[in-house]
């Protein structure tokens, strides 16, 4: 299998592709303006709790405030809270200092029969574990931890965690044995996949960074007023480096000179002796064109992924989930028509767990498959669907298949999904992907004429809709908007308005310019 992970970077933004033998099978886009968070700590302030949902909102600087679930308030909160210096807890001055030096008062997090009493203006310690999706804030966590290449470094911990991809007894035993030799006091250690075959100098030189960079923070927060930004973890490119670039990567490929001398430059600290497989990709084509990735991610960006067999999926994202509805499109026959849908669920299964994995979709998911008599074939759709997330890195929980063929699937949500991340709200149908026939629509203006002339109303507005829309007015021997005018013996001055959608429109009195479409109907 030849694994390479291909890199494209513009002023707009960065692109990171790892295929597998030519086909795409993760995709990451990182935009300058909306930069990854996950990772990033924080000296936050409670603004509100709330004991009835079991969480609190804590301001660490964001238009929204961070959500933190009390499930997600670690038993190390305490020995990291005892490191914050806070000014507006301190005692007041006693005499045997000078007023301009208060000491500060070491907090130390009170918990009551385990549920921590959190208080409004308090200061607290957090990390971001999740971003913000459409209007929800961050959700975050006071376990604080820190990744390297190596290793994830816990402050005020004991526990010694081997990754459990790592599967060999003989290499999980011996990285084990190294964690315990090098880890320092009062510290817990995550060895991770990456470290598989890795000597001992080179963990332990990770770890030692990661220790510099928890030292660093703890003379950060006792210098700083919340909300403050103490740690920002790395970017989504080198972040990708650093927890993909595995030893089954044949090549990194970058089209960025600037890019490129920074990944070198991570790569020459964290692992020098990988160096050579990092190439800078010098044509004038386009490296995603050379590498087919543009292809992939044109059918990436589809609402119908088709099948080999001629099947078909379709992905719908509503509010609440993501709806996968499978179809056998012309690969169906009379005879063996259970064996026929087995085949297409087992495909789709397959597909299914790739295209999660590769749109970064998370929450809840339900996949409608063909319906299926036997309960045995039932079971080996779910049995292919737990054998394919097995490969994904994100927490991912099955249920076994209804009788009505839906499968229930949760996938861990760290951040916005791929189609959330490079598209918009649509300005014309506001997102409902239709639009009121022109008839409809031409109707609800009359209407609200019809009111305001009833109602006594201005008798000069100004009629501000979409250029579409005004096209459809003008229509006509004798135009629509002059047929109302002398229908509803108003003046009416049709002005453009890009802004609004082909079923929006606005009426503003001609007097003062005020929007007046709402004063009708209220």
């Amino acid at each position: 299998m030849l694994k390479e992970i291909i890199i494209n970077s513009s002023a707009d933004q960065t692109r990171v592709a790892i295929i597998e033998d030519g086909n795409l099978v993760d995709f990451f886009v990182d935009y300058p303006e909306k930069r990854r968070m996950v990772g990033d700590i924080y000296l936050g302030k409670v603004a509100r709790v709330l004991p009835g949902i079991k969480a609190a909102f804590i301001d660490i600087g964001m238009e929204h405030d961070a959500f933190l679930h009390f499930s997600d308030i670690g038993d190390r909160t305490s020995d990291l809270q005892a490191i914050i210096g806070d000014d507006s807890d301190a005692d007041e001055d006693d005499g045997d200092e000078p007023p301009s030096t208060p000491q500060p008062k070491r907090q130390q997090l009170e918990m009551i029969n385990g549920v921590p009493k959190l208080k409004k203006g308090q200061h607290i310690l957090v990390q971001i574990a999740k971003e913000p999706v459409a209007n929800k804030g961050v959700r975050i966590t006071s376990s604080i931890s820190i990744a390297g290449r190596f290793c994830v470094l816990l402050p005020y911990d004991r526990k010694i965690g081997i990754s459990k991809k790592i599967t060999d007894f003989k290499e999980r035993k011996r990285l084990r044995t190294v964690a315990r030799s090098i880890i320092p006091p009062n510290y817990g250690l995550i060895i991770r996949t990456v470290a598989r075959s890795q000597n001992e100098q080179a963990v332990k030189q990770d770890l030692l960074n990661l220790k510099q960079t928890w030292e660093e923070l703890e003379e950060a927060v006792k210098k700083e007023t919340p909300p403050a930004l103490l740690h920002q973890d790395l970017g989504t490119t080198i972040s990708v480096i650093r927890d993909l670039f595995t030893a089954d990567v044949h090549k990194i490929y970058i089209d960025s000179k600037k890019l490129y001398k920074q990944i070198r430059d991570y790569i020459s600290v964290v692992q020098p002796e990988q160096l050579e497989r990092i190439e800078l990709y010098r044509q004038s084509d386009s490296i995603f064109e050379a590498f087919r990735v543009e292809e992939h991610i044109r059918n990436l960006m589809g609402r119908k992924v088709p099948l080999k067999s001629g099947g078909y999926l379709i992905i719908e994202h509503t509010e609440a989930m993501v709806v996968i509805d499978v179809n056998s499109g012309k690969y169906a026959a009379n005879k063996e028509q259970e064996l026929n849908s087995l085949r297409t669920d087992l495909e789709a299964a397959r597909e299914v767990s790739r295209q999660l994995k590769l749109r970064d979709i998370g929450g809840l998911i339900v996949v409608d498959f063909i319906d299926l008599e036997e309960d045995k074939n039932r079971k080996k759709v779910y049995d292919e669907l737990k054998k394919e997330f097995r490969r994904d890195r994100a927490k991912v929980s099955v249920l076994p298949m209804s009788d009505f063929g839906l499968v229930e699937i949760t996938r861990q949500r760290v951040r916005q999904n791929i189609h959330q991340a490079i598209t918009q709200i649509c300005p014309y149908c506001q997102g409902k992907g239709v639009v009121n026939k022109g008839s409809h629509f031409l109707y609800d203006i009359q209407d609200w004429l019809r009111k305001n002339r009833s109602n006594g109303g201005e008798r000069s507005v100004e009629l501000r809709c979409n250029p579409l829309t005004a096209v459809q007015l003008n229509r006509g021997f004798i135009k629509t908007i002059t047929k109302m005018k002398f229908k509803y013996l108003t003046f009416i001055k049709l002005v453009d308005d890009e802004s609004l959608g082909m079923d929006q429109f606005k009426f503003l009195s001609r007097k003062d310019n005020t929007d007046i479409t709402d004063q009708i109907f209220s």
